[in-house]
């Protein structure tokens, strides 16, 4: 039976997580059908078009994504910061860019006078909506369900389009960030469906990798802000360089098969994350399948247990053999 969201997502205890949402039909999300013929492919353009629109108005950000033939993965940053630091009026017009709202709310975005009773009103209103526009639930709901619809008029058909609930997996430190960023953006060569990551459409290793030709940081996606120091902006912990390398590093490996082989000229970020060669090739091919909801070093995950009330978490020795505990 699977556990409530809220017992899975904490800010408490980290802000990352790893999202992934499969089509449950017969017909792919994206490609070709080979019965009939037909082509979906541009169905994964849908996808990648709404999930960084949606990422405007939530207090979200898109750290990595990769739009996949039947799934797609994201890994999502949660900006509590952000969402709190917008007024009423601000949080209104965003809700009001997913739906119509409610008949006060549309008399207060037209600029109209509400009297006391209707203001209090409207404040308690906006403050949910304002937690809902930091709730990833909220966001995969008006993703796929836009998706969904868009597929289903598309097909001249109704009924489920997605499994009935989304995966989340808790990054609770930088160890588990990474390797959680670099599977999602390796997807589409464990896959075979491009030779490189600058090559792999619909990802956001290839937007990345567009943009630093021209020595920038594509805008749509959450940005890399160099190693962890004090103080940090807001950011992803790494340098960009040093995570194009280790992605096109382990690309390389995972492509030609050095499953056991190692290249002596390894990426600078894993000897700063001290993790193991070996174990960061096989995190790229297993992340997704080794971990269940908590990811991290065994410690992060037995303090997340705690702030989560949860008295163990599936995995944890695959957490302490992969996630070496960080150096004192």
């Amino acid at each position: 039976m699977g556990l409530p969201r809220q017992s899975l997502i904490s800010l408490k205890s980290t802000p990352y997580y790893h999202c992934v949402s499969r089509c449950v039909r017969r017909a792919f999300l994206c490609g070709r059908d080979e019965r009939t013929g037909q082509c979906f492919e541009h169905r994964r353009q849908w996808i990648e078009d709404k999930l960084l629109a949606l990422a405007q108005v939530f207090a979200l950000d898109v750290c990595a994504y990769a739009v996949m033939s039947n799934h797609y993965h994201l890994v999502l940053h949660i900006d509590q910061a952000r969402a709190a630091s917008w007024e009423m009026r601000e949080v209104v017009e965003r809700w009001h860019q997913l739906c119509k709202g409610s008949a006060l709310s549309r008399r207060f975005a037209h600029n109209e006078l509400l009297d006391t009773a209707e203001l209090a009103r409207l404040t308690e209103v906006a403050e949910v909506w304002r937690s809902r526009l930091m709730d990833i639930s909220w966001f995969m709901r008006y993703l796929n369900e836009s998706i969904a619809r868009e597929a289903n008029r598309e097909d001249q058909c109704t009924g489920r389009f997605w499994e009935g609930r989304f995966k989340s997996q808790a990054l609770l430190d930088e160890q588990a960030l990474a390797a959680c960023l670099a599977y999602v953006d390796l997807n589409p060569i464990r896959a075979k469906m491009a030779d490189t990551p600058e090559t792999s459409a619909h990802t956001s290793i290839q937007r990345r990798a567009e943009a630093a030709k021209d020595g920038r940081q594509p805008e749509p996606l959450f940005p890399f802000a160099g190693n962890s120091r004090a103080p940090m902006p807001l950011g992803l912990p790494f340098r960009l360089q040093d995570y194009l390398e280790l992605v096109d590093w382990s690309g390389r490996c995972l492509r030609e098969g050095k499953r056991g082989t190692i290249d002596g000229n390894l990426p600078p970020i894993l000897d700063r994350l001290q993790i193991d060669p070996r174990h960061w090739l096989y995190l790229n091919k297993n992340f997704e399948s080794r971990f269940k909801s908590l990811v991290g070093s065994a410690h992060s995950v037995r303090s997340a247990c705690e702030q989560l009330g949860k008295r163990w978490a599936h995995g944890i020795r695959d957490c302490e053999r992969y996630f070496p505990p960080p150096a004192t």
